[in-house]
């Protein structure tokens, strides 16, 4: 069977924590709420997608465990094709700890477990189920060699391939292999040295050998930066419970809504508003709302005049297609 949206990326069952504030260094507070559910950014994307609407399969690895069955679980209650997970008989699940303070600020520790042994080897098995999609959609929460392989599969048969470069670091092995790439503002300082958001965003594209930038900036909205035109689509002010899994909401909605047959400007017009609910949600993958939650808040958006953001150099019109 095909899938419009595949991902390949990590499983995390999430320890999360609230607190009023983050400890320092050395100190302990007293926390006041706790949730444990699954996560992992693959997780994350391909659950947003699911409930955007799109057939998702996700590739990835997990540990032969109880957390293991639990992802397994839930992927099948969210609609989401497991075939190309494989399980691993030494390393646990993945394991992540975030603790989110009363501002909606989160800081994770992660333990890869199962996830650091997906290995070139077994996306090239996958290679059948990646080159019938019509978007594939990665991150780093995985070996690159892994990822990278799936990404050059995608390329060879045509799928449109999207990168969240997060954790932040080096993506320069996706070089010519990336038709979007989608990191906050934190994780394109890290990747490239220009003093504005927009500056550092077109040395992206180019270092990357061409393709699209979306830079998401939180309550701010998003930068896109495509076809040498650059537009801004702001935010609706909203007050944030929890972080957590804003970004890969955004990411695996916009994926959803491309494979869909959205143009970009509409899709990430879309992906605000569902990362904007999700923020006002506890938890991460649980945080992200279905396509019926979205579609009327595009429409009160739309109808009070926000519409599809603000163009910095030439009219939204022109911004590249999926």
């Amino acid at each position: 069977m095909s899938a419009d949206v595949v991902v390949v990326g990590s499983f995390m069952m999430d320890h999360t924590a609230y607190v009023s504030r983050r400890p320092e260094p050395g100190e302990t507070v007293r926390g006041h709420g706790f949730l444990v559910s699954e996560g992992g950014k693959g997780f994350n994307q391909a659950v947003a997608a699911a409930r955007t609407g799109a057939a998702v399969r996700i590739l990835g690895r997990l540990g032969d465990d109880e957390f293991g069955g639990r992802f397994i679980d839930r992927l099948r209650e969210e609609g989401i094709d497991t075939t190309g997970i494989e399980f691993d008989l030494e390393l646990g699940t993945g394991v992540g700890f975030p603790v989110v303070d009363e501002k909606g600020e989160n800081a994770i520790v992660v333990v890869p477990g199962a996830n650091d042994r997906i290995t070139a080897q077994q996306l090239q098995a996958c290679a059948p189920r990646i080159a019938d999609a019509k978007v594939l959609l990665l991150q780093r929460e995985v070996p690159e060699s892994a990822a990278v392989r799936a990404a050059e599969i995608a390329r060879e048969a045509g799928v449109f391939v999207v990168l969240n470069p997060a954790p932040a670091g080096s993506i320069h092995a996706f070089r010519g292999l990336v038709d979007l790439v989608i990191p906050n503002k934190v994780e394109l300082t890290a990747l490239a040295q220009e003093e504005d958001i927009e500056g550092a965003a077109r040395a992206l594209a180019a270092d990357l050998g061409g393709c699209d930038v979306i830079v998401t900036l939180g309550g701010a909205g998003v930068l896109i930066v495509a076809d040498g035109i650059s537009l801004s689509i702001p935010a609706d002010a909203v007050e944030a419970v929890d972080t957590t899994g804003a970004g890969d909401c955004f990411c695996g909605s916009l994926a959803a809504r491309l494979a869909s047959g959205d143009r970009l400007v509409d899709a990430a017009e879309y992906a605000v508003v569902a990362s904007g609910m999700a923020v006002a949600r506890r938890g991460g993958a649980d945080s992200a709302p279905t396509l019926g939650e979205v579609l009327p808040r595009l429409r009160t958006r739309r109808q009070a005049g926000r519409g599809r953001g603000v163009p910095l150099a030439a009219p939204p019109t022109e911004v590249g297609t999926a």
